[in-house]
Order: structure tokens, then C-alpha cells, then sequence
């Protein structure tokens, strides 16, 4: 049985009809009319043979029956045709006006079939050849040879045909699935890229709109806890912070715009994640400082290896960080303590950072008034206004109301991207990131990762 056909690989070189559909049928039924009406012509004009009486035309006409269902059992029609022309050839009636219909049902063989089948079979047809020739007057070797020429030729047209169309079909297969390829990789490409500007998105929002959540707080309680004494500093202070959180929030989203237009006019090939508004560990500092005026208690171990970090090894410990700093100040209790250590170990740099939940430990380094806001926040906390406290939360509350909800308007219990983001940072340069509870502490919250910095700095 041939090879069912498919749209890539049709099996005809004349026509795209199916096997066995109407339009195949009728186009096969037109050529075996004019092979038949052709055979009629040679029969009369040409003297290879006796002229066909009744019995021979009503052979060679009948052998053209079969054409019409060659494309879809072509090797039935050539055994019908061979028992038709057979006695036709054995009875010397004219043979030119015959050959035509062996030649097409044994080319729709050879090109539709495999080659072991096609050259089984030509050899079976030379065989039944020598037997009718053998009782035919004239010079029997001389006409096998010709015959058997004519044979040999149109089976290796017809191989030669169907490795062709095979031929063919596998370049236009690879041309489609290369093209697949190429749609599948734009499509990854705007998958990662469209991750990558929102992990930058939620990183820079999240921390902003969290500080100044923190920082608006503090100066409502200011206002309302004691009309008659405003202290006017404090509040002056806490509109500074916002002013100056909303200036280092519109900075970096401008600088993340320009970017995403650089990356834009320059085509998908030229994205690269170490590009952009993301600073190294030297902003380190400005994060810190950050969470200070937010009321957080925050220590600062940096231990810069050299050489330098790589630029995407420094922009995801950045980013780690930042987050981890926001979970604290949006989800710990009054004045939490955050420890935020790096340092090289082993050729990986180690990013940690720890909190003890808001369990109102000495202020670290460089604290600086953060005593005065954590007390401001832990009182307008009691009012209502500021990020609740969240002792005895669960890992996973946490997680979800620091991504979902970075400005803690109700975003409790919600599913959230914290904490993947940070595990997204860290593989991106091939790394691990571990958050959870501090083991053993009863309280905080502990986020551990490990970045590799390559064999080549």
C-alpha cells in the first residue's frame, strides 16, 4: 500500500488531487479517455501487429477501465491491466496501440510504491513478458530487450519521481518547522522579557510604595495624636522621606522605560538582563538607609570580593535584598531587625538577610531616629493606619501580601510574587534562593541565597 498523501508531500506531479476524491477520479477517468481514444489512432495507423478484431478492441479499450482508480490502488490496476493487455500482446494484435496503458499503470507503481516493491515487480513483468513472446513470431530477443528497456526506463522515472516529491517534502517540512522555531523563540523571548519588566516593575513599586505606605503613616500619626503639640519636624521629616522615596522611584522607572525602548529599537537579540536601571551592591547602602526611615533597625555587613561582581550577579543580589528589606518593613512588627550580610564563599557570593519579626531589638548601625518612627508606626498601627503586625504569620501570608499588596491595602491572604521573584533573580545567574522562618528563633524571617560568579571576572 502507498504512503498516505498530506499537503507537504502530494503524491501526483500533474495534479494536488487526494487518492480516491472525486476530482481524482474524474481527472483519471479524462486521461484514460485519451489514452484510450490515442490507442484507437495507433491501432489504426501504425502495422505493428495484426489489426484488432472485436475480441482485441474490446482488450485494449477495456484495459483503460482500470486508470481511472490508479492513484488509489495502483497495484490492483496494473495486475487488471497486465491480464487484459497480456492476452491482448499473446493474440499479436497490433502492439504500439498497447503500450501506453501498461507504461502508466506501471509508472503510478514505481512512483507511489517502495523501491524493493518496484523492482519485484519489474522483474515479474519481464518475466510474463518473455512467456508471451516466446510464442510470438519475429526476433524474440530483440523484442525483450526493447520492451524490457522501456520497462526499466519508466521504473526509474517513477523512482526517481517519488524521491523527488520525498526530497521536497523534506525541505519544505524543515522550512515549516524551522519557521515554527524561530515563532516559538520570539514568543520565548516576549515571555522572558515581559518577566523581566515585571519582576523590575514589583521589585522598584513594591519597595517605594511600601516606604512611603510606612512613611505617610508616620506623619498621620503625628498629626492626629496630638492636635495641639504638632511636632513639626517630625512631619517635615516624613514629607522629606516620601519626596525623596518618589524621586528615587521615578528615577529608576524612567530609567527602566528607557531601557525597554533601547531594547526595542535595538531587536529581541540585544535584551540583556545586565543592562538597565539595576543597581550593584553599592546601592546596597540606599537600601539600608531606605528602611531606616521607615522604622526598621538595619545592619549592614557588605564584604565586596574581588574582582568585582559581575553586573547580573550584583543587580539579582540588589533586587534580593530590596525585597526582602520590603517584606520586613510591610510585614514585621514596630522597629523590626533586619541583618543583611554578603560575602564570597568558594567562588559564589552568599546574599542573607535576616529579621527578627518586630520583637523590638536594639537599633543596629547608623539607626539614626528609627526608634522615634518605630514608635510612630507601632502607635498608628493601634489606630488602624499603618501595616499590621505579623506575629505568629504564616511563610506563605507573607509572601503573598509583600507581592500582592506592596502598599498594605488589604492584600492579606492573597497570592503573591515575593518570593518567587526573588527565586527567579537568583536562577537567572544560575543560582539558589531558601526563605522561611528563622529556625529556632520563634520569630522573623530568614532569606538565604547563593550566586555563583563564574569561573571569569
Amino acid at each position: 500500500m502507498p504512503d498516505p498523501p498530506s499537503a507537504s508531500r502530494p503524491w501526483w506531479p500533474f495534479s494536488g488531487a487526494a487518492p480516491g476524491s472525486r476530482r481524482a477520479l474524474r481527472e483519471d477517468a479524462l486521461l484514460a479517455a485519451l489514452l484510450a481514444a490515442c490507442a484507437a489512432v495507433l491501432a489504426q495507423v501504425l502495422q505493428d501487429g495484426r489489426t484488432p478484431d472485436p475480441l482485441g478492441w474490446t482488450l485494449l479499450l477495456t484495459a483503460h477501465v482500470p486508470l481511472i482508480w490508479r492513484r488509489e490502488r495502483p497495484m490492483t490496476v496494473l495486475i487488471a491491466v497486465m491480464a487484459l493487455i497480456g492476452p491482448y500482446h499473446a493474440m499479436d494484435y497490433d502492439h504500439a496501440a498497447a503500450t501506453h496503458v501498461g507504461m502508466v499503470a506501471l509508472y503510478s507503481v514505481a512512483v507511489s510504491g517502495r523501491p524493493r516493491r518496484t523492482l519485484l515487480t519489474g522483474v515479474h513483468i519481464i518475466g510474463v513478458i518473455l512467456v508471451v513472446n516466446s510464442g510470438v513470431g519475429g526476433d524474440p530477443v530483440t523484442e525483450v530487450v526493447r520492451i524490457t528497456g522501456w520497462i526499466v526506463a519508466v521504473l526509474i522515472f517513477g523512482t526517481y519521481v517519488r524521491v523527488h516529491r520525498q526530497y521536497v517534502a523534506s525541505v519544505v517540512e524543515r522550512a515549516e518547522r524551522a519557521e515554527r522555531t524561530r515563532e516559538e523563540e520570539a514568543r520565548r523571548r516576549v515571555a522572558e522579557e515581559r518577566l523581566r519588566v515585571a519582576r523590575d516593575l514589583h521589585d522598584l513599586l513594591a519597595h517605594s510604595i511600601t516606604l512611603v505606605g510606612v512613611q505617610t503613616s508616620v506623619a498621620a500619626h503625628v498629626l492626629a495624636a496630638d492636635p495641639d503639640r504638632l511636632d513639626r519636624a517630625a512631619i517635615a521629616g516624613a514629607l522629606d522621606d516620601i519626596a525623596d522615596t518618589c524621586r528615587t522611584a521615578r528615577g529608576e522607572l524612567r530609567a527602566t522605560l528607557e531601557v525597554l525602548r533601547a531594547s526595542g529599537a535595538d531587536g529581541p537579540d540585544a535584551l540583556d538582563e545586565s543592562r538597565g536601571p539595576l543597581p550593584g551592591l553599592d546601592g546596597l547602602i540606599d537600601l539600608a538607609d531606605a528602611a531606616r526611615t521607615a522604622g526598621a533597625k538595619v545592619d549592614l555587613a557588605v564584604g565586596l570580593p574581588a574582582p568585582a561582581v559581575p553586573p547580573a550577579v550584583g543587580a539579582a543580589a540588589y533586587r534580593i535584598v530590596q525585597e526582602a528589606l520590603t517584606n520586613a518593613v510591610r510585614h514585621g512588627g514596630p522597629g523590626p531587625g533586619v541583618a543583611v550580610g554578603i560575602a564570597e564563599e568558594d567562588g559564589e557570593l552568599r546574599v542573607t538577610v535576616r529579621d527578627d519579626g518586630g520583637a523590638g531589638g536594639g537599633a543596629g548601625p547608623g539607626d539614626n531616629g528609627a526608634s522615634a518612627v518605630a514608635a510612630a508606626v507601632a502607635a498608628a498601627g493601634e489606630s488602624g493606619k499603618a501595616a499590621p503586625a505579623r506575629a505568629g504569620r504564616a511563610p506563605a501570608v507573607r509572601a503573598g501580601e509583600a507581592a500582592a499588596d506592596p502598599a498594605g491595602n488589604g492584600g492579606a491572604g492573597a497570592p503573591g510574587f515575593g518570593l518567587i521573584g526573588m527565586r527567579e533573580r537568583a536562577r537567572s545567574v544560575g543560582g539558589t534562593l531558601e526563605a522561611g522562618p528563622r529556625a529556632g528563633a520563634g520569630r522573623g524571617f530568614e532569606v538565604v541565597a547563593v550566586l555563583p560568579l563564574g569561573g571569569e571576572r
